[in-house]
């Protein structure tokens, strides 16, 4: 999804759509139970009936694809009950809770060459617009939870500013609703079908919304296709406690029985090497560990809860100094302390997050929790707007990358690493 907000809301159910994908009726019939998700998943779709050439088109590059498709499924397993079971609640079409595999890949730390994030990849503005919270310790698009409501309520409203046809408000989910709506009003003016196969959109959604239809069809018809999917039952992967305040990720970890890279799958959003002070204040757990994690969590004196100290800056101290004397980096130092440069004032205090240093291997994590992430640079990018982008120093981006000057190309590919 590459837009800023528009106008939506509720659609319907699988029998009560036409041909285009407008709805007809306002009730969906209750579906029974299921013991695997992807025959719950199928039993919703509420637009298998559409039939375009461009779907066959994108149904053939998929099965291209080889295991990739498969691997790529397998990706939205943590995910794909949840987020299935929030569009069954909105009475939306299933074939919605397949878009996160067209925009991410259902991985929640991706990131777009123009900036979006997350499974349901929000640009920044639109993310804020929707509620969804970004700052330093944390961005809500990364989110699955967070991310999930704001994409169907996004969703929700676009279908409403369209008259309920499910096709214009998935194609203005990834083109913008004001690109749709001047589409439509293109073709009024010539006397020529608005339905989405008419228009004139960007090549880019002219494939997005057949891509969401090829794949919603393999997945309803995967022996037609020589297809075996990968097993996901109908079972919560996560739940969602309450933890009250602020807490340190590794702490945290360890309270679950996990290491660090398994509760930061689950809880991308967090930046950082903690929870945000002011909240969200909960954690994504598997089922099987929530009740022991709330047990430990109870028992947790509160000066534990965050592992880090303070520092009383002495004369001649500077950063490398003190970094080197806590066993932590100067970056980690500059991160915790919202610190532009290396300038420091004995008597001062520095916060020393001891959650960064190499002496917390704890938890069988790794120390510096990281995230490398693959950039394609863009005509009119420059070393500070994509540092300012993600959030890193330039100097780090030079030294990832090997870079002798601050000359780019377009399409040059970069590694970008994000620390917790």
């Amino acid at each position: 999804m590459n837009t800023a907000p528009n106008d939506p809301m509720i659609a319907l159910s699988d029998d009560y759509f036409d041909p285009l994908g407008h709805a007809l009726a306002d009730q969906q019939p209750q579906i029974p139970e299921e013991t695997d998700l992807w025959k719950l998943l199928t039993m919703g779709y509420q637009l298998r009936q559409i039939q375009h050439p461009a779907i066959d088109t994108e149904v053939q590059i998929f099965l291209g694809r080889g295991d990739s498709l498969i691997r790529q499924l397998r990706k939205g397993e943590p995910y794909l009950y949840y987020i299935l079971q929030e569009v069954r609640q909105r009475n939306m079409p299933a074939e919605i809770a397949l878009l996160p595999g067209v925009e991410s890949g259902f991985r929640p730390t991706a990131y777009s060459r123009h900036g979006a994030a997350g499974l349901w990849q929000f640009m920044p503005a639109t993310g804020r617009y929707f509620g969804l919270k970004q700052d330093w310790w944390y961005d809500a698009r990364r989110d699955p939870v967070a991310s999930t409501n704001a994409a169907l309520s996004y969703l929700q409203k676009l279908n409403k500013r369209f008259d309920g046809d499910w096709l214009l408000a998935i194609a203005a989910y990834n083109a913008g609703g004001g690109t749709v709506a001047r589409a439509i009003r293109k073709n009024l003016e010539q006397d020529k079908p608005v339905d989405f196969w008419s228009l004139d959109l960007p090549a880019e959604t002219r494939q997005y919304v057949p891509r969401l239809l090829a794949l919603a069809r393999i997945i309803d018809q995967p022996r037609q296709y020589g297809l075996a999917l990968p097993p996901i039952d109908n079972d919560p992967r996560f739940v969602k406690v309450e933890i009250g305040e602020q807490i340190d990720l590794k702490v945290a970890a360890g309270l679950a029985g996990m290491n660090a890279e398994e509760l930061l799958q689950l809880n991308a959003g967090y930046n950082r090497w903690a929870t945000h002070p002011e909240g969200p204040h909960y954690l994504l757990l598997p089922a099987d560990k929530a009740s022991g994690f709330a047990e430990k969590l109870a028992a947790l004196p509160d000066d534990q809860r965050m592992r880090w100290t303070r520092y009383h800056i002495q004369r001649g101290d500077n950063l490398g100094s003190i970094a080197r004397k806590h066993g932590v980096s100067v970056q980690a130092l500059m991160q915790a302390n919202h610190l532009r440069n290396h300038r420091i004032r004995a008597g001062s205090h520095l916060l020393i997050p001891l959650s960064t240093g190499a002496s917390l291997a704890a938890f069988n994590a790794t120390p510096n929790a990281r995230r490398k992430l693959r950039y394609q640079v863009r005509k009119g990018d420059s070393l500070y707007a994509i540092a300012r982008q993600f959030g890193v120093r330039i100097t780090d981006l030079k030294k990832w990358n090997q870079l002798a000057s601050d000359r780019l190309h377009p399409g040059q590919k970069l590694t970008v690493v994000r620390t917790m």
